[in-house]
């Protein structure tokens, strides 16, 4: 009857992890004696598991809170473009015998119209708004309006990562006059400049940096410019407020993990109005040009090049799902339910917090992390374990972006998926810093 004397922790609460983990019973000390742990040494016991459970006395001493998880994420994707499919999905069909036929077929027509009208019932767009398929996703949207549209005011940018801060390089580019309003990862700029006057430029969540705007209260209701949102990450995650958004632009590759390569531009009718009678200053490529009635064309399924009708029946499908959750109300929940089990574990672990700290400012889709207590390499070595033992995929923080960890936490993810994931996240943490 070996009784030890244990330093440095709470000799219950450890012998309560050991036992809860299945790899040790009965170790306490006896109720009379000074408190530690009692291991039977007799000859029915083996040596083997003798030193296996003192392994664990020393894990468990050193912070480690349990074995190696036992179950893996039914889906370990949880990349932040292309997004993780559908749980309906199951592979490309051809029902409409599309593939194979000319984008200006009427059948595809008819379906890329079809893809265009569900987008604006199920965002709830009002009535008078259109919707057009454009090329090279959220990207080539948000540049086709900035090459195209912009020059006519003044322009306000504001921008909080990456994507932002390289529309506002573009109009320099583009030798464009505009007022810069910037802010680090994880926090959002002061939006009270913005200039009715003016056209207004900035991202609704920030995919690369974990911050989203929280509303629209501070767009000018009544305003001369046009407001043009990259809501590539938003679009489908949040209620996007339409009467403040003029220009509104995404890809289906995000928030419903639709194929990349397309992107949506959603214009308004004042947009439409002003498109309608703009004539750009410079020349433009043509998949830059969209102005006068090529706005029209556009949004009656006239692509200004050749569409992949593929992509178009997924993107399609992956609507019919949304219908099937309780359209945007059921996006926006699982959603909200899978960024709750990101915010449970960093309440539940210290070593980890959000990049972005106030939790009004937080996107709940490009949810990202910062993680203590290792280095930019340590956290690198923990992603490569979690791809190897395929339980955690594409995890990694943007490459402009401080190191860390980001979640892909859309609706087309499971939230036990998440749970599961962030298990493993801690187990290789815990091994990292434990050796």
């Amino acid at each position: 009857s070996v009784c030890l004397v244990v330093k440095g922790c709470d000799v219950k609460e450890l012998a309560g992890k050991m036992e809860a983990a299945g790899v040790a019973f009965d170790i306490n000390g006896y109720r009379d004696a000074p408190p530690g742990l009692r291991f039977w040494c007799g000859c029915t016991a083996e040596p083997e598991d003798i030193a296996a459970a003192l392994e664990w006395v020393k894990y468990f001493h050193q912070g480690g809170t349990g074995p190696e998880p036992t179950s893996k994420p039914a889906c370990p994707n949880f990349s932040s473009g292309p997004c993780k499919k559908p749980p309906s999905f199951d592979w490309y069909y051809d029902p409409n015998k599309v593939l194979g036929r000319s984008h200006r077929a009427k059948v595809c027509k008819d379906r890329i119209n079809k893809s265009m009208a569900d987008t604006l019932r199920i965002l709830g767009c009002p009535e008078g708004f259109k919707a057009g398929i454009v090329p090279a996703s959220d990207t080539g949207a948000v540049e086709m309006v900035l090459w195209s549209l912009l020059g006519e005011r003044d322009i306000d940018v504001f921008h909080y990562e990456s994507f932002g801060t390289t529309w506002a390089k573009d109009l320099d580019t583009l030798g464009l006059k505009y007022n810069s309003y910037s802010a680090a990862y994880g926090k959002l700029p002061d939006f009270t400049p913005a200039n009715p006057n003016n056209d207004i430029i900035f991202p609704w969540n920030g995919t690369t940096s974990g911050a989203c705007v929280p509303n629209g209260d501070w767009i000018p209701a009544e305003r001369e410019g046009l407001v043009v949102c990259d809501a590539t990450s938003g679009a489908f995650a949040v209620n996007l407020p339409w009467d403040k958004l003029d220009i509104t632009t995404f890809s289906w590759q995000k928030a419903l993990g639709g194929e990349a390569a397309h992107g949506v531009i959603v214009f308004s009718p004042r947009a439409l109005e002003r498109i309608r009678a703009n004539k750009p200053s410079r020349q433009l490529p043509k998949i830059f040009k969209f102005s006068g009635k090529a706005v029209d064309d556009i949004c009656a399924g006239n692509v200004i090049n050749t569409v992949s009708m593929m992509c178009v029946e997924d993107y399609l499908k992956c609507l019919e799902w949304v219908d099937t959750i309780g359209g945007l109300e059921g996006t926006i929940g699982r959603t909200k339910a899978n960024y709750a089990k990101v915010r449970e574990f960093v309440e539940a672990n210290e070593w980890v917090d959000f990049l972005c700290e106030k939790e009004e400012e937080r996107s709940m889709t490009s949810v990202c992390l910062v993680v203590k207590g290792i280095s930019e390499e340590g956290i690198k070595d923990i992603l490569s374990k979690m791809d190897k033992e395929e339980v955690g995929h594409d995890l990694g923080s943007y490459r402009d972006a401080p190191s860390g960890i980001r979640v892909w936490c859309g609706a087309t993810v499971e939230s036990q998926d998440v749970e599961i994931m962030l298990q493993w996240l801690k187990h290789f943490y815990e091994e990292a810093t434990r050796s």
